[in-house]
């Protein structure tokens, strides 16, 4: 959000746990209260054209759809849960030999 604030001209602070390359944790995007109702409808207006947006579109530059933001597709949420089984399944193989 900041990155396509400041693509407008509109100056951004973050706030939070923003001490590394990678914000981590709850971070808060500050602009000056001049530059508020321009951020809103910006970010606003990006929100409207996802909903409209084709998802198979690869061509579209912007942010991430809705789905990316809340958690991800079906297929991602697959991929997590083998992973977790194979690290429990690993834990327990790795318990039996040690033990």
């Amino acid at each position: 959000m900041a990155a396509r604030l400041g693509a407008d001209g509109i100056l951004t602070e973050l706030r939070g746990a923003v001490g590394g390359p990678y914000p981590f944790g709850e971070v808060s995007i500050w602009v000056y209260g001049t530059d508020e109702p321009i951020a809103r409808e910006l970010l606003l207006a990006d929100e409207v054209e996802d909903v409209f947006a084709d998802p198979l579109d690869d061509d579209r530059v912007g942010p991430m759809t809705r789905a990316g933001r809340v958690g991800g597709n079906a297929r991602q949420l697959l991929a997590v849960v083998a992973l977790v089984m194979v690290l429990v399944l690993s834990v327990a193989v790795a318990g039996r030999l040690f033990f």
